[in-house]
């Protein structure tokens, strides 16, 4: 999930999904450049399920995308 998407932003979109039961447990990963002091904190706050930030490293990538598909 962008964090920083026009009209309706990423902390916006992940609540809405959320909202809808079968996608509770959906695996989301908040994917940002916005990388400050609690910015991590608000994505998962938010309803993310873990959080990279911007440039994005892609065996991080990778390796996120497979343990939250294992789960």
């Amino acid at each position: 999930m962008d964090i920083m998407m026009p009209g309706m932003d990423g902390y916006e979109t992940i609540h809405a999904i959320r909202a809808t039961p079968k996608f509770r447990r959906l695996p989301i990963l908040a994917l940002t450049a916005k990388a400050m002091k609690g910015d991590r904190e608000k994505c998962l706050d938010a309803g993310a399920s873990d959080y990279l930030a911007k440039p994005v490293n892609v065996e991080q990538l990778l390796s996120a995308l497979r343990m939250w598909l294992h789960r």
